[in-house]
């Protein structure tokens, strides 16, 4: 298994740092040396996410590898500061990761679908341009025929089976679509055979180690927001990544665990780390073994851990490698281009997951058209462009910033948010019953409705306390529990300490006889699953959110008598 998924993932983990250092007009020896590296730092981070080394890692089969999303602005990079500066902007961005691992829960409301996926379709739109370019980079003296048909059967094979196959063999598709085209390239004499020929079979790349700019110079500061950006952006993708794995990997439906998820992004920061300090491209987790695991019913990690070791192998394999970077420019250029496409298709997906409103169409529409004006110049660029030292001439930071922007003051503009903050205790719910009352009476909700509230507040708030006593044990924990309206239900919040089980697992499971389970516990979960519309619980380290929604009781019924 971990053969099959090294084979599927390894022509992408190539390619895109060999499409970077060759747009960017690198050194054959730059070439080999970050294509080492990417196939290394993969390796090492593969093994990291299966193994889970303390709070780093997902403990789930993800495969790593370098990040499309990264090839505009890691070009650019090359082309104004050199592939030293690319290190340092690198190195830059893996703090960031760190910091959004350790403290995710604080950046769900900016960092939103709406938001991430305009930055995702803003990729293929900055991408596009070279890959274009790509289509007809072959050799002088080669006839001009070559170039489309290497393309055109790369594009119709990969395509053809994509659409018509199904089960395992479509994951196959691109390996196939670029076998056949490479093919086709060798009939014209495009297909470096003498590279293959003259790699060695084991052994370590000439050094093309590019060291570090510690100028930071005004190229460092206008692409550093880019990086910064895109970066968080792709932790995004990687947090998608770690949720939909918990999804498939276990027989039975369980909740997310958003720790899992948490380690998931440290471990692409250490990742993204490791890429600087040797001088390569970003990585980020891939969704090919999320689609593997799905259809062959494999969750187990040591999958995960043969896929990274093999990965390691490969990068001391010149041969292997090699055949890869043979490959020429119009059959690598069609691969990224269906890439590409199916990223932007995926940025729409994540725009709309949470569902599309006007405001929410807004914030994607306007955003996205900003980023493409201003990335190709046709928005004021006499003054884009000595604006922050051209700071707003790359379309992702442009675009993104807009979205960020834009969901900023959505937020800030919201009907205001009511809030308590107490101690995780029970003898705080005389407070939490007034300021429950207060919070209805402004909505002129029904008698009714508070006391509602205020059971769904007192079985979440038993629950959550029941978890900290059989938890960590730690005293002086807070409650800050956030009440608000949305059109005929209430939103109640609460954020505490952590506990090592989820509720939704809990309610999931209370159709199931336990032994260990007391009484008086079964009856608190159920009475909340009686009351609440919805509980989403997310557990992160060391904090707990749990977020309850409570319907108003409908006129005439028992209750409301």
């Amino acid at each position: 298994m971990g053969l099959q998924l090294a084979i599927l993932c390894i022509s992408g983990i190539v390619l895109t740092p060999a499409i970077v250092a060759r747009a960017a007009g690198g050194t054959e020896a730059f070439l080999s040396w970050i294509v080492f590296a990417a196939v290394a730092v993969s390796g090492v981070t593969t093994v990291l996410q299966a193994v889970r080394v303390g709070r780093i890692g997902a403990g789930y089969t993800l495969a790593m590898g370098p990040s499309g999303a990264f090839i505009a602005i890691c070009i650019t990079a090359i082309a104004e500061g050199g592939p030293a500066m690319l290190a340092t902007l690198v190195i830059l961005s893996s703090f960031f990761q760190f910091a959004l691992s350790a403290r995710l829960s604080l950046f769900r409301r900016i960092l939103t679908p709406a938001v991430a996926g305009t930055v995702i379709m803003l990729v293929p739109v900055t991408i596009m341009p070279i890959i274009f370019g790509l289509l007809t980079s072959v050799p002088e003296g080669t006839p001009m025929s070559a170039a489309s048909l290497c393309a055109g059967a790369t594009l119709l094979t990969i395509g053809g089976i994509a659409l018509k196959a199904t089960g395992i063999l479509r994951l196959w598709a691109p390996v196939i679509g670029v076998a056949v085209g490479s093919m086709v390239a060798g009939f014209f004499g495009l297909y470096e055979v003498s590279r293959v020929a003259e790699a060695s079979w084991l052994g370590f790349p000439e050094v093309g180690w590019p060291g570090y700019d510690f100028s930071f110079g005004p190229a460092f500061w206008t692409l550093a927001p880019a990086f910064v950006f895109v970066t968080l952006v792709g932790a995004v993708e990687t947090v998608g990544d770690s949720v939909a794995i918990q999804r498939v990997a276990w027989r039975r439906p369980r909740a997310v665990d958003f720790r899992a998820v948490q380690g998931t992004v440290a471990a692409d920061g250490v990742g993204n780390l490791l890429s600087g300090l040797l001088g390569t491209v970003p990585n980020t987790t891939y969704s090919t073994s999320v689609s593997v695991a799905e259809l062959t019913g494999v969750g187990a990690r040591k999958v995960g851990a043969a896929l990274g070791m093999v990965f390691l192998a490969l990068a001391f394999f010149p041969k292997a490698l090699a055949v890869i970077l043979a490959i020429p420019g119009p059959v690598a250029g069609a691969y990224i281009g269906v890439l590409l496409s199916l990223l932007f298709v995926v940025g729409m997906k994540v725009a709309i997951q949470d569902g599309i409103d006007y405001r929410t169409g807004l914030i994607v529409g306007i955003s996205f058209w900003v980023g493409v004006g201003l990335q190709n110049g046709w928005i004021y660029p006499e003054y884009v462009s000595e604006f922050a030292g051209g700071l707003l001439s790359n379309g992702i930071t442009a675009g993104g910033l807009m979205a960020l922007f834009m969901t900023l003051f959505m937020e800030l503009t919201k009907p205001r948010r009511h809030q308590i903050e107490v101690a995780l205790d029970v003898t705080v719910l005389p407070r939490i019953e007034e300021f429950l009352h207060k919070f209805a009476s402004g909505q002129h909700w029904s008698p009714a409705m508070v006391d509602r509230l205020s059971a769904v507040t007192e079985e979440t708030l038993l629950t959550l306390r029941e978890q900290e006593d059989r938890g960590a044990g730690e005293d002086g924990r807070r409650l800050l529990l956030t009440a608000r309206r949305e059109d005929d239900e209430a939103v109640l919040e609460f954020v505490a300490a952590t506990g090592e089980e989820n509720l939704q697992d809990r309610i999931a499971l209370l159709g199931k006889q336990s032994i260990s389970s007391s009484v008086e516990r079964e009856v608190s979960l159920r009475l909340l699953r009686h009351l609440a519309s919805s509980v989403y619980h997310q557990q992160y380290h060391d904090t707990d959110i749990v977020t309850v929604r409570v319907e108003t009781p409908v006129v005439g019924t028992s209750e409301e008598a």
